[in-house]
């Protein structure tokens, strides 16, 4: 078939820009074939290339000594000790999941476990962090639901269990929903595998399921803003075969120990393009393809379809020609399909034959694997800004009904119970699961053979990053670390997820390059180094961007899970303290919002070297067995905490504050570093010096018991209500909603 010619016109279609396409013209000294430009816009775009956001990125801390793998490959690793270690990233399916909610969720779980497990590490948990528009419209309950089905659907078929995640709503979201996968494996230390093409005359390997037409463009489509056009876009999503996806898994987990595998790849966005360069560029070799080789299961595709398509669940292996046998073997008893499609060459470049046998492509590895355009797009401080800022919240200090005030927090979509989305997924698969959604303000994970669990979470509050890109994004950080510490865990490290609008926009750039500031900030204080991640840019409808949102995912490590917290009270006569303080700060707050239609203020002020060390004190307490529950003190603020700590046993609790700020601010402020932690009554007067000791401020709050939640402040009672009936309310808020 023949190819059409390569023009400007037909370059910009494909996303390139003028300059650009000069560009790919010099490199190869004439005009791209079409395989060939359809390479560089899919190499080159925002989604492969980062090439707005790496200059940035540089920026960020990426080494430590728990790093085992940091960023560049296809996922991070750190170590947990006994010759293991956890593999984990985060990546986001945002364009394809608002196109076709189920298919583009599902692929981006099965996209994200590929990465895990073609490290060599066997998936242990899934979580995800999503962001939706109103959740009482029609077209956004179907998105969620889709989205929501297309989650389960994946990881429960696949045996993984999704342990946790967020959910955040806000009509920023309504014309561009975001979804963020995340996976965690575990690995032997030394039996990690990587992504190279290494050793001359080794043999590229095709296995998996075969090649089609579904997800050609896939790249360049997570590249672009949306408009009216984008509902024809669907064909550019993906479609996941989860039990597909199972086999693989297994395929690979009884390959891995053999040593047939030198290097692997997952084929993920940009498919056999991006795994062959990639592969090729991190080994400094070159690559040589036959397309006639590569199993398909659709006919007469061209070279330019099999190279971009982004069908699911393939991978592309280096191994010496004397073990091919050997690995087709164990993927055809797995009923997979394994082929001989190329060589390993010491050429730097990647050629091409088509399934004719006629060379379309010979390209340099280099510009395209890591040498791509690199952009330090300008940026500027939006107006709006300086108008957060001076926000006077003084009008909003008091509260004419705590309790009714207490009801509509509790009910609200941003705090309600997630249950509705979480009982769509199974998160006991595997039987490891120690603390589920729900159970404690992070994930545990057992390890088994070992007294140890890996803990995971995943945080950040868009309206916070909004107000304050530096500042928010920091907060996303500490609060992600916090909750791993409210569990006994030590924090070891993130995977972020930086999700933004259109980079081409200064203000839109000078969010992310904040974020970016606030993010290196506080894992520099928590020694939490980024890992691995994933950068989602274009997020944005007809210019009306999402709010930024640097989702944040953390892994942590709980040497002893016997001594671990949970988030709810378990018994009668523990005795209640909040560690940290309160000051009077509303800006960014659920309370604003909801209640006043105000999103807007100064953030809450946020120290991270007392961060560090309330995180450090809390990990002692759990540690030693005084901490018995620990729960994280953010959206909603006080009162929220205290009572959804009530929910858990539906026991009552009677509390006693004493704050000289306004009863807004003490009840449903946001003000970081604090948490809510329970101990035995004997024990309560051993915690109070302890914190002393390390100059932790630890203010006695009351006692659990009885059914009643019981809020006084100086003597006055402002809230007094049956805990089950907030229980109620909090558990079938959102769920009547979305019904």
């Amino acid at each position: 078939m023949k190819e059409p010619v390569v023009t400007l016109d037909l370059a910009k279609e494909h996303g390139l820009t003028e300059e650009e396409f000069r560009k790919a013209c010099d490199i190869l000294g004439r005009t791209p074939s079409f395989t060939e430009l359809g390479i560089f816009s899919a190499m080159w775009s925002e989604h492969c290339s980062y090439k707005s956001s790496k200059i940035h990125l540089k920026r960020l801390p990426t080494t430590g000594e728990q790093v085992v793998i940091g960023p560049g490959e296809n996922a991070g690793a750190v170590d947990l000790g006994d010759g293991l270690c956890a593999v984990f990233k985060m990546e986001s399916h945002n364009h394809p999941s608002f196109i076709e909610p189920y298919q583009g969720a599902a692929t981006g779980v099965g996209g994200i476990l590929r990465d895990v497990f073609t490290m060599g590490a066997r998936p242990v948990a899934n979580m995800n962090a999503l962001r939706f528009g109103a959740p009482d419209r029609a077209h956004m309950k179907y998105l969620v639901k889709g989205v929501t089905k297309g989650i389960g659907d994946y990881g429960n078929c696949m045996g993984i269990p999704t342990v946790g995640g967020e959910v955040f709503f806000d009509p920023a979201f309504q014309g561009n929903i975001l979804v963020n996968a995340m996976t965690v494996g575990l690995a032997k230390k030394d039996a990690i595998f990587l992504g190279e093409a290494s050793g001359v005359g080794n043999v590229a390997v095709y296995v998996g399921a075969k090649t089609g037409r579904d997800g050609i463009h896939g790249a360049t489509m997570a590249s672009e803003e949306f408009n009216e056009e984008s509902e024809q876009k669907r064909p550019t999503v993906q479609v996941g075969d989860p039990f597909t996806e199972k086999l693989l898994l297994e395929a690979l987990m009884e390959l891995f120990p053999t040593g047939a595998v030198i290097g692997i790849q997952d084929m993920g966005a940009a498919g056999l393009t991006s795994s062959s360069f990639e592969m090729a560029g991190r080994a400094g070799s070159g690559v040589d393809l036959d397309l006639s080789k590569v199993p398909m299961r659709e006919e007469h595709m061209t070279a330019y379809e099999i190279m971009l398509s982004e069908s699911q669940e393939r991978m592309l292996l280096v191994c010496h020609p004397d073990r091919v046998d050997e690995v087709v073997r164990v993927f055809d008893k797995w009923d997979l399909s394994a082929a001989v499609i190329g060589v390993v060459t010491d050429t730097g470049r990647v050629r091409i034959k088509n399934p004719e046998g006629d060379i379309v492509a010979d390209m340099p590895v280099g510009p395209l694997a890591d040498q791509a355009p690199m952009y330090d797009r300008p940026y500027s401080e939006p107006p709006a800004y300086a108008e957060y800022r001076a926000f006077d919240t003084t009008p909003y200090a008091n509260v004419d009904q705590p309790a009714e005030v207490l009801r509509k927090l509790l009910a609200s979509p941003n705090v309600a119970s997630k249950q509705w989305f979480y009982r769509q997924y199974d998160h006991t698969v595997q039987t490891n699961t120690v603390l589920g959604p729900d159970q404690g303000e992070a994930a545990l994970v057992r390890i088994k053979d070992t007294t140890k669990a890996v803990a995971v979470t995943t945080d950040c509050n868009p309206r916070f990053v909004q107000l304050d890109p530096h500042l928010g994004t920091a907060h996303a950080v500490t609060e992600a670390a916090r909750n791993i510490s409210c569990t006994g865990a030590l924090p070891l490290a993130i995977t972020d997820c930086l999700n933004f609008g259109n980079p081409e926009n200064p203000h839109i750039m000078w969010q992310f390059k904040r974020a970016i500031d606030g993010m290196g900030e506080a894992c520099r204080a928590l020694d939490t180094p980024v890992v691995s991640g994933n950068v989602s840019l274009y997020n944005e409808t007809n210019g009306k961007a999402v709010f930024p949102t640097p989702a944040v995912g953390m892994v942590g490590l709980l040497k002893d899970r016997r001594h671990h917290a949970v988030n709810g009270f378990h018994k009668a006569g523990l005795k209640v303290f909040l560690l940290g303080e309160t000051r009077e700060e509303l800006g960014g707050s659920e309370y604003l919002s909801l209640v006043h239609g105000q999103v807007s203020g100064a953030l809450p002020s946020l120290d991270l070297a007392f961060e560090a060390k309330l995180q450090a004190f809390v990990r002692d307490a759990v540690a030693k067995g005084v901490v018995k529950v620990a729960r994280d003190c953010s959206i909603g603020g006080l009162a929220v905490a205290l009572a959804k700590c009530c929910f858990a046993q539906e026991l009552g609790l009677t509390v006693e504050l004493d704050g000289e700020i306004g009863h807004a601010a003490l009840l449903f402020g946001e003000s970081a570093s604090r948490i809510v932690v329970a101990t035995e009554a004997k024990q309560g007067e051993t915690l109070v010096n302890w914190a002393g000791e390390r100059g932790i401020p630890c203010a006695p709050l009351g006692e659990t018991g009885g059914d009643r939640l019981s809020l006084q402040i100086r003597g006055t009672t402002v809230i007094e209500e049956p805990v089950s009936e907030l229980a109620d309310l909090w558990r079938n808020g959102l769920e009547q909603l979305l019904n």
